[in-house]
């Protein structure tokens, strides 16, 4: 908001009917969306499964990190395998031009 007001904290909702209303009735420019994080939604069917050998400190660290983010290890591993195969289609998509 431009003119210096300062941007309401985004309420708890309980349920989806609820969190439905507010985002068709309320003015979204009023909310301070700063603490919000991009979720990516896993739809796909995981049915391939791949066997990785590693140091057992690293198999702790990567444990703990997703103890942190308050997501299975699994998921994460997937989220870091994800991130590195963007990295690697936009370096691609970089190079080729």
């Amino acid at each position: 908001m431009s003119d210096g007001k300062k941007l309401k904290q985004f309420p708890v909702h309980l349920t989806d009917e609820e969190a439905e209303r507010f985002v068709e009735e309320a003015d979204l420019s009023e909310y301070d969306f700063s603490g919000f994080k991009t979720v990516k939604f896993e739809f796909l069917k995981k049915d391939a499964r791949l066997e990785v050998r590693l140091p057992e400190d690293q198999l702790a660290a990567l444990k703990d990190a997703a103890k942190n983010e308050g997501l299975p290890t699994t998921r994460l591993v997937r989220r870091f395998i994800d991130d590195g195969m963007q990295a690697l289609a936009a370096k691609k998509q970089r190079d080729s031009v």
